[in-house]
């Protein structure tokens, strides 16, 4: 079984409590390495190993066109192991290997497009109303980051929050989700090869309570920026604001995916299959609210049917493979209590709404592709967030019914629409409360479009220019130029 190590400070190291756990591959149900068990003393090596860089090492004496070169640097080196960082994320979270190298092939497009950006941040001369002064801001990083990511895509989400860090001259401390350390190790170990000072990136692998709250809490951590669960992202911004740390949050959704009449309905059907089963469903920007209007419905459902029925669940190292495993076995009790929710409340389950028990699922935790028809917005399962591959289909009757429901609930990450009418289109992109809307289309997105939610969903923005300024904060700086010093007790 392979044992992997703590980065901190540029080493590899043993967490200080001399103890690893387990972590299982989704499809077989078998533990197949031992994460580093670290707390809060690793966690104050590592913060101390980033403040140092920020603060006096090699980094801090980099010029920010030197920065941006090693960050490309970096993205070559990710390039070159794709495959391998690709595998080793199916393996630990049960995403299709089609996905997870899809992602790692383009998670290099971060580092090359902010390490562009990193000597594109400019201050600005400002214009004053006093006589005799010269004044100018400039933007610096904002400290130690705290880099807290989920289970679903680890490197993929963590590229999102390190690469506009880097960008902005910040160091970095990230802790993975306890059930998917394994990637975002092994990625750490190409940061001495790219040529990044020590303490630059640091990693702590572990439990919350044990290194997530040490980290959110450490005195020397300016931002924590999270990736997960609501009710996770509300206790780390609570203790954030009592110690007056920056945040930024991304808490997941309950995405509405809006079908009209007059859409291409082969396309919308495809779209929503994409928005809800795609990931099998463990997506923070799932499609899992399906709204369908009421001149349509019963057809589109059908056509819905026959292309859901056709997913295939199965190892998702294979090709063909087209529905993966739950990741974890507490989210695959969950999604299946939801589903028992859902029958309860008085849905109809029009597809699946089992475990996933054929020999193609293996010993794996699989849950069946499910659809459930006859659902009310006011139902649990139309306003909670499942994170599994559950479709909630809601009708409605016209736009404004429409706008009703999909802003009726309390996330507003993303929603999309279908609609040949570019008009329409228009109405619902500026009414609709989400952070991302699609039209006649699902799931896109860009290391240049700023990526975040409304509502519930969370604070601040990730992608894009945008998510540099995230990591900065503004200093001004006033000159003397010749203005008489005065009254040394009143205001200049």
């Amino acid at each position: 079984m392979q044992r992997y190590s703590l980065h901190i400070g540029g080493d590899a190291c043993e967490p200080h409590g001399g103890t690893w756990f387990e972590t299982q591959n989704p499809f077989t149900g078998e533990s197949w390495a031992q994460i580093p068990r670290g707390d809060a003393q690793d966690v104050d090596r590592a913060v101390r190993a980033a403040h140092q860089a920020l603060t006096s090492g090699p980094w801090s004496e980099l010029t920010a066109t030197q920065r941006g070169a090693l960050m490309r640097r970096l993205g070559d080196l990710i390039a070159r192991d794709a495959a391998r960082l690709a595998a080793t994320e199916v393996r630990d979270n049960g995403k299709l290997l089609a996905e997870m190298r899809g992602q790692l092939d383009y998670i290099p497009q971060w580092f090359y497009y902010y390490g562009g950006l990193a000597d594109k941040v400019q201050g600005s001369t400002l214009p004053l109303d006093k006589k005799g002064y010269f004044a100018f801001t400039r933007h610096e990083p904002v400290g130690v980051v705290a880099a807290i990511t989920p289970w679903n895509s680890p490197l993929l989400l963590l590229a999102w929050k390190l690469a506009p860090a880097l960008a902005a001259g910040c160091t970095v401390v990230a802790k993975p989700s306890e059930f998917t350390s394994a990637s975002t190790l092994e990625f750490a170990q190409l940061f001495e090869e790219a040529g990044f000072p020590p303490g630059v990136f640091n990693v702590v692998t572990g439990f919350g309570a044990e290194v997530g709250t040490p980290l959110v809490e450490h005195p020397l951590v300016a931002k924590i920026s999270f990736t997960g669960s609501d009710s996770t992202g509300r206790l780390i911004n609570e203790r954030a604001g009592r110690l007056l740390k920056h945040t930024a949050m991304e808490l997941g959704g309950k995405s509405p995916n809006v079908v009209f009449e007059d859409a291409d309905l082969e396309q919308a059907a495809f779209g929503a299959i994409s928005g809800i089963f795609a990931a099998t469903g463990q997506t923070c920007i799932a499609g899992s609210r399906l709204l369908v209007q009421d001149s349509v419905h019963d057809a589109f459902v059908e056509r819905l049917l026959a292309v859901a029925r056709t997913a295939r669940m199965g190892d998702p190292m294979s090709a063909d493979t087209q529905v993966g495993p739950i990741t974890t076995p507490p989210q695959y009790r969950k999604v299946l209590e939801y589903i028992d929710i859902a029958r309860a409340e008085g849905a109809t389950a029009v597809l699946g709404g089992a475990k996933g028990t054929g020999p193609e699922c293996g010993t794996g935790w699989f849950v069946q592709p499910t659809i459930f028809t006859g659902v009310r917005n006011d139902m649990r399962i139309a306003q909670e967030e499942v994170f599994g591959p559950v479709l909630s289909v809601i009708r409605f009757e016209d736009e404004a019914d429409a706008l009703r429901i999909a802003n009726d609930v309390r996330f507003g990450l993303a929603a999309a629409v279908w609609t040949q009418d570019i008009g329409r289109a228009m109405r619902m992109s500026e009414k609709l409360q989400a952070g991302t809307v699609w039209i006649n289309t699902y799931r896109a997105v860009s290391f240049m479009a700023p990526f975040g939610g409304y509502k519930d969903s969370g604070l601040g923005r990730e992608n894009g220019i945008d998510a540099v300024r995230e990591y900065l904060q503004t200093k001004s700086v006033w000159i003397n130029a010749g203005a008489a010093t005065g009254n040394p007790f009143v205001m200049r």
